[in-house]
C-alpha cells in the first residue's frame, strides 16, 4: 500500500537549519541514512516534488530526489550517508547532486554508472585574463562572435583539432599529457586541473568501438544542452586572499568559464556498462530498489572494466576542455591582437562533477580507501590536502559553480568540515527546477534572448529553440544553492562572477 505524503514526511527530520536526515525505512533495505542540504526556498522545492510524486504514484518519470537519495542508501557497501546537495534534482538512478562512497575493502561494495552519469567528467574550467570590463565592452560583440567561430558548438558539431584513431587512443590514456605534448596546453594548465588532467587507470581497450566512433569527431566541441562558454566579470570578492592566489585581483576583471564533458563517447561508455552490469547483478544476486541503479561489485571484472573505461572517458573530457581552451586563447588573441600569454589567459582550475574516484578518507578516525561517486557534485578538498596544487595549499581547492544561463556563477573553496561531512564535496551548479519538456512548454526562446539583451549579455547560439531549456526560470537560484553550502560549512564563498557574453549549442 503506497504511503501518503504525510506518512513519508515522518521519515524526514531536520537536524540543522540547512540539513535534513532521511531515516532508515523510508525505502526498503537502507544500509545507511540519507542526508540532504537545503535552505527554506530549496526545501519547498524538494518537498513539493515528493508531494507531487505521492499524488501521482503511476508517474513513469524519474523518482523524486528524496527517494533517489534513499534508494542509493540501500546499495551494498555504502558507507557514511547517501548525501544530497542543495542543487539536487532527479536524475537517472542517482539524483544529480548526490554523493555516495563505498568501502573498497568490502567485497560487497559496488560501483554504479548511475552514480557518475552519462556525461562522464562533465566539468568546469575557469580561465583568467588581465583584461577588465572596460577593455572588453567596446569589442564584446566581436569577441562573442570570435569565440563562436573558434569553438564548434551544437548537436552534431565536429572538432577542429586534427585527430586520427591512434590519436584518440592516446587521448583516452594520456589525458592532458597528450594536449601538452601536441602543444594545445600550457604546462601550468595541467598543474591547475583535478587529477592533473589524467586518470592513470584509464584503459582505451575497455572503451567500445562504438564509443570511440562517437567521440572521434567531437573532440574540442562544446555540444548542446547546459554546456556553455561564458565571458564573465568579477562582481564581488568574498575572500581576498583566496582570490589573489587564483590571480583574481579586482572587481571588473574578465574571466572565461567553460562547461562541457565527454560528449557522445562518455554517454556510450555509460550505456555499454549498464548492459553488462545488469548481467552481473543477476549472476551475483545483487538486489537494488531501482533498476536504474544497475551496478557491479567494485572488484568484479565488470566493475574494473567500467572503472578503466570511465577513467578513459574522463581523460577525453579533460582533453576536450583543453582543446577548447586552445580555441579560447586563439579567439582572444585575434580580437585583442595580443598573445594569449600577454593577455594572461591562464587556467585558474578545472573541476569534474560527474566521476567516481578512489580516495582515502577518515572513517571513525581511521583512513579508509573509498570509491566516491560524485554525480552533479564537485570535489572540494581543504587547505593542506596533498592532492591540490601548491598554489592553493593555504586556501583550499578552488570549486567552480556555474549558474544558469544569464545568471551569476561562483568560485568557492573547500573546507575541513566538508571533508568530514560530505567526503570533501560540495554543489556543482544551480540544479534544475523544471524538466526540459516543461521549460519548452512554458518559456519562449524570444523572451529568454530578450531578457539577456536587456541585461547587456551578448549571446551566440547554434539552436535558439534549445535556449528555452536553459532559461534561468528552469533552474534553482544558484545563490540559494551556494549560500546553503557556505552556511552549512561544506565550502566557502570566494568570488562571485556575472556573465557579459554567452556561447551555447
Amino acid at each position: 500500500m503506497p504511503r501518503t505524503f504525510e506518512e513519508e514526511c515522518d521519515f524526514l527530520e531536520r537536524i540543522t537549519p540547512t540539513k535534513f536526515r532521511i531515516k532508515k525505512g523510508f525505502v526498503p533495505n537502507m544500509n545507511v541514512e540519507g542526508r540532504f542540504y537545503v535552505n527554506k526556498a530549496l526545501e519547498t522545492l524538494m518537498f513539493d516534488e515528493l508531494k507531487q510524486s505521492s499524488l501521482t504514484p503511476g508517474n513513469t518519470g524519474f523518482l523524486p530526489a528524496v527517494r533517489q537519495i534513499a534508494n542509493v542508501a540501500a546499495l551494498p557497501g555504502i558507507i557514511g550517508h547517501s548525501i544530497g546537495l542543495p542543487d539536487v534534482h532527479s536524475g537517472y538512478g542517482f539524483s544529480i547532486g548526490n554523493i555516495a562512497a563505498f568501502d573498497v575493502n568490502d567485497k560487497n561494495s559496488v560501483i554504479s554508472p548511475g552514480g557518475v552519469g552519462f556525461d562522464i567528467n562533465c566539468g568546469v574550467r575557469l580561465i583568467r585574463t588581465n583584461l577588465t570590463e572596460k577593455d572588453v565592452r567596446p569589442v564584446k560583440e566581436e569577441l562573442a562572435q570570435s569565440l563562436f567561430d573558434h569553438i564548434p558548438v551544437g548537436v552534431g558539431s565536429r572538432g577542429v583539432i586534427p585527430m586520427g584513431a591512434n590519436d584518440l587512443i592516446e587521448c583516452l590514456e594520456m589525458g592532458m599529457d597528450w594536449t601538452l605534448r601536441e602543444g594545445y596546453s600550457w604546462a601550468e594548465d595541467k598543474e591547475h586541473c583535478e587529477e592533473y588532467g589524467r586518470m592513470l587507470q584509464a584503459d582505451a581497450s575497455k572503451v567500445s568501438t562504438r564509443a570511440k566512433k562517437r567521440g572521434l569527431p567531437q573532440l574540442g566541441t562544446l555540444g548542446a544542452g547546459n554546456h556553455y562558454a561564458e565571458v564573465q566579470v568579477v562582481d564581488e570578492i568574498f575572500d581576498k586572499h583566496a582570490a589573489a592566489k587564483m590571480g583574481i585581483d579586482e572587481i571588473g576583471q574578465v574571466v572565461v568559464m567553460l562547461h562541457c564533458g565527454s560528449r557522445g563517447l562518455g554517454h556510450q561508455v555509460a550505456t555499454d556498462a549498464l548492459v553488462e552490469m545488469e548481467k552481473a547483478m543477476a549472476r551475483d544476486g545483487i538486489v537494488i530498489n531501482d533498476r536504474q541503479l544497475a551496478c557491479a561489485r567494485i572488484q568484479s571484472n565488470e566493475g574494473q572494466d567500467y572503472l578503466k573505461a570511465m577513467a578513459a572517458a574522463a581523460n577525453f573530457a579533460w582533453v576536450n576542455r583543453s582543446c577548447m581552451t586552445f580555441c579560447v586563447r586563439q579567439a582572444f588573441s585575434r580580437v585583442f591582437n595580443m598573445s594569449a600569454d600577454d593577455l594572461d589567459l591562464a587556467v585558474i582550475y578545472d573541476v569534474s562533477h560527474n566521476v567516481a574516484k578512489m580516495e582515502e578518507h577518515l572513517i571513525d578516525g581511521r583512513p579508509r580507501q573509498l570509491c566516491v561517486h560524485r554525480k552533479g557534485a564537485t570535489r572540494a578538498f581543504p587547505a593542506h590536502h596533498p592532492l591540490i596544487p601548491v598554489d592553493y595549499q593555504l586556501t583550499g581547492q578552488p570549486v567552480l559553480i556555474g549558474g544558469s544561463m544569464g545568471t551569476c556563477s561562483y568560485v568557492l573553496t573547500g573546507t575541513e568540515k566538508g571533508m568530514v561531512e560530505t567526503f570533501g564535496t560540495t554543489c556543482h551548479g544551480a540544479g534544475r527546477a523544471l524538466s526540459r519538456a516543461k521549460s519548452r512548454r512554458n518559456i519562449s526562446f524570444q523572451e529568454v534572448l530578450g531578457d539577456l539583451e536587456k541585461k547587456g549579455i551578448s549571446i551566440r547560439v547554434a539552436s535558439p529553440k534549445l535556449v528555452t531549456e536553459e532559461a534561468p526560470e528552469s533552474y534553482k537560484n544558484v545563490t540559494d544553492v551556494v549560500d546553503t553550502c557556505h552556511e552549512a560549512g561544506i565550502s566557502r564563498k570566494a568570488v562571485k562572477l556575472r556573465p557579459i557574453a554567452v556561447i551555447k549549442g
